[in-house]
């Protein structure tokens, strides 16, 4: 069976969840090959033999941790070099679909960003794509080279399917433009104790309606009810009245959550951008002539002052 490699983002040895994911999608394919990089590498072993990983790539140096990039994509080079795999996975972080476009060019193949799902065809793997605002769904597929797909997190289960995960050393070697850019200092970001707004399985997001920093509260507590992540759009943010790194839409973060709850958000194609391919969308605004209501599954006309509180507490009423 081929081989199919994946890029592997991890903290320190910890997997993080779209990586289980693309192993999901990877056994659809071949046979995954995990590559991890950088400290901790070797630790990603028993959670990614757990998901199907057959082998485990892995690698540490300076490098990774000291530069951006470039290291990273030198690694995903000398691994697709040694397993000659059938496709190249990666998370669709902001990072990580770099590394995809660079690899991409190094190897002389077409690349696909930000797929939704992942299927094997005839001619090589087809990638399904959410474009212009949700209205449609396009199939796509590589005609050139090994195809190097990044896939959006939630787009896929994350299954166990236990796998042997022999663990081998991989040798890099640096490129000449690997030490270009240097990484002078690192801020640990704040912890809300909340998931991570792009990874998260269900996003509670606030926008002009809210009228107030002050009042995201409300936001934050219905997202606290349902172990949510919060999200903001770009007139909120703007305003002033949450972080930038909470932002939902174009320029902001792209999320595909199970759940997406949209209150007091109009819904420009700016925002729609970043969350249109959420499984289930819940709108709650006062005009009902948002357009908005023309993406949703189920919306609410009301004040989302009146509503938002009312759905906190009977959550937390059935929750007990």
């Amino acid at each position: 069976m081929a081989e199919v490699l994946v890029y592997v983002d991890h903290m320190d040895g910890a997997v993080r969840k779209p990586t289980l994911e693309l192993l999901t999608l990877a056994r659809r394919l071949g046979d995954p090959v995990a590559l991890a990089l950088g400290p901790g590498a070797e630790n990603t072993a028993s959670a990614l033999a757990e998901h199907g990983a057959v082998k485990v790539l892995t690698a540490d140096a300076a490098e990774f941790a000291d530069y951006l990039v470039v290291p990273k994509v030198d690694a995903l080079q000398a691994a697709y070099e040694a397993v000659s795999p059938a496709a190249v996975l990666l998370p669709s972080s902001a990072e990580a679909k770099e590394i995809a476009a660079r690899l991409a060019v190094r190897i002389g193949s077409g690349i696909i960003t930000d797929a939704v799902d992942l299927e094997a065809g005839e001619a090589g793997p087809v990638a399904t794509q959410s474009v212009f605002a949700a209205a449609f769904s396009t199939r796509t597929r590589v005609s050139k080279g090994t195809p190097v797909i990044t896939v959006k997190p939630n787009s896929a289960p994350v299954e166990a399917a236990p796998a042997a995960g022999v663990v081998e050393a991989l040798s890099v070697s640096f490129s000449a433009k690997a030490t270009g850019t240097k990484v002078v200092s690192r801020t640990a970001r704040e912890s809300t104790g909340r998931p991570e707004l792009t990874e998260a399985a269900i996003v509670v997001s606030g926008g002009r309606g809210v009228n107030g920093a002050e009042n995201f509260a409300v936001i934050e507590a219905l997202a606290d009810s349902l172990g949510a992540a919060v999200g903001a759009s770009r007139a909120a943010v703007d305003a002033g009245w949450y972080p930038h790194s909470s932002q939902v839409g174009q320029t902001g973060k792209s999320v595909s959550p199970q759940l997406y709850i949209a209150s007091g958000i109009s819904g420009a194609i700016q925002h729609r951008a970043g969350m249109q391919t959420s499984k289930t969308i819940v709108a709650i605004n006062k005009d009902a002539e948002a357009p908005i209501f023309d993406l949703v599954d189920y919306g609410v006309v009301g004040d989302l002052f009146e509503v938002v509180p009312q759905l906190t507490d009977e959550i937390k009423t059935r929750k007990g």
